[in-house]
């Protein structure tokens, strides 16, 4: 009796700490990917400047990021189940800082592709939205949505905290000091990630928080042989269910509506109607400021309230914003247009949460997996929308054609949403 009674405080204590230490491990991972990945973005006009190269050619390396950087998820997150969190997070920011170093040396086309797409999107995939759900399952029973929230929000604070560096020093110094501070970020995040990051609590004695201390410890199962079956094998078994389809298509329409259409095309629609491409770039910042909040208080709410409710408000509000905005824009930001700054904004990825608690709710233990799936499916919707919102442009002089069919692409992501069902799954 004497020797596990004081052992029972030490192990509340631990649970109390180390569930924290790691999901600020995995917020400061997901916030400098989040940078890294967003990085070319400012360095596309240097490049053009100084080799010629079309901004169609340099564009294509950040088109093969982001569909990397969504196909590469779900293979993360079987393999985090093979080998642990800490040695695939490892492996992606060594890879990224191997792919923005060697791109100082680049003179082709070719090699900004694999440089710049390849080895940067896998290695930002490596720590994609998968990696949230992998650190939420694991370590929280209590407060998981909020958690999921605050890690969803790192990937804006990313940009926010390297693009204006990034921006600068490509202005003042040139492109080549840019991408070598990329390199040295993703490098002094590997020793904060090797000696924090922790796979599973059982690891370091303690358990996850919220969860019975005096509970049997899971049992712990790691897959062999490599990634791809594993990963394919979940997808194999979720595309029988309704839910997952459920999930992929209204994900694939959040993907569309923010990172393709938003994103991509917000600043060039803004010029058609006299607005200052730096006014326009500045206001598509502010969105990124307020995901923020809204990304945490969405975590809060997913705590609460059930998340299918969440997605179906999210989604209608999404759409309505997005099919008043043609009437907003104009030479100045005026006070409406700054109101849909702000309200779009909130609403931009608040919908991770609730997708993640429904993955984890409909699919236990595969829902890292299964969700690397559903975030894939985000960034071929965001791809696709880049494409078809310019081929809109192009056809019809405007973008409003592409702003009215967001809109009522997010009242179908709505409907979706509506006939998910409510159904708990055991933990398998």
């Amino acid at each position: 009796m004497s020797t596990t009674t004081p052992s029972a405080p030490s192990r509340l204590t631990r649970a109390n700490t180390w569930p924290w230490a790691v999901a600020a491990t995995a917020f400061v991972s997901l916030m400098c990917a989040a940078g890294f990945r967003a990085a070319p973005g400012v360095l596309i006009d240097p490049l053009h400047m100084e080799f010629g190269w079309s901004h169609a050619e340099i564009s294509s390396a950040v088109s093969v990021n982001l569909v990397l950087n969504g196909v590469i998820s779900p293979f993360a997150a079987a393999l985090m189940e093979r080998f642990g969190m800490r040695r695939v997070v490892t492996a992606g920011l060594l890879l990224v800082a191997a792919g923005s170093g060697l791109t100082v040396f680049i003179d082709a086309p070719w090699q900004l592709i694999m440089l710049w797409g390849v080895c940067i999107g896998v290695g930002t995939g490596a720590t994609a939205l998968a990696f949230v759900a992998t650190v939420t399952g694991r370590w929280f029973v209590r407060h998981r949505g909020l958690v999921s929230g605050v890690l969803t929000a790192a990937q804006s604070a990313g940009g926010l905290v390297f693009l204006p560096l990034m921006a600068s020093l490509a202005t003042t110094h040139g492109w080549r000091p840019a991408s070598l501070v990329v390199t040295a970020g993703a490098l002094l995040v590997v020793p904060v990630v090797v000696f924090l990051l922790r796979d599973r609590p059982s690891d370091v004695g303690t358990v996850a928080l919220g969860a019975d201390p005096a509970a049997p410890a899971p049992v712990v199962t790691r897959p062999a042989g490599g990634a791809v079956r594993p990963a394919l094998a979940v997808l194999r078994e979720a595309s029988h269910t309704g839910v997952f389809w459920l999930l992929a298509s209204s994900f694939a329409i959040c993907g569309a509506t923010t990172v393709g259409l938003v994103n991509t095309h917000f600043v060039p629609a803004a010029h058609d109607h006299g607005m200052p491409a730096t006014t326009a770039a500045g206001l598509l910042a502010v969105v990124g400021i307020f995901d923020v909040a809204g990304t945490i208080a969405s975590g809060w709410f997913t705590d609460r309230v059930d998340p299918r409710y969440l997605l179906i408000a999210y989604y209608l509000l999404r759409g309505l914003s997005l099919a008043v905005l043609p009437m907003l824009l104009g030479p100045v930001a005026t006070p409406p247009i700054w109101a849909f700054i702000v309200f779009y904004g909130l609403d931009w990825v608040a919908t991770v949460p609730p997708t993640v608690t429904l993955a984890r709710e409909h699919f236990g233990e595969r829902a890292p997996v299964v969700f690397g799936w559903i975030f894939a499916s985000h960034q071929v919707g965001s791809a696709i929308a880049a494409v078809g919102a310019g081929l809109l442009r192009d056809s019809t002089g405007t973008y409003t054609s592409a702003w009215l069919t967001a809109g009522g692409l997010c009242a179908l992501a709505a409907v979706l949403c509506l006939v998910i069902p409510r159904r708990v799954a055991p933990a398998a």
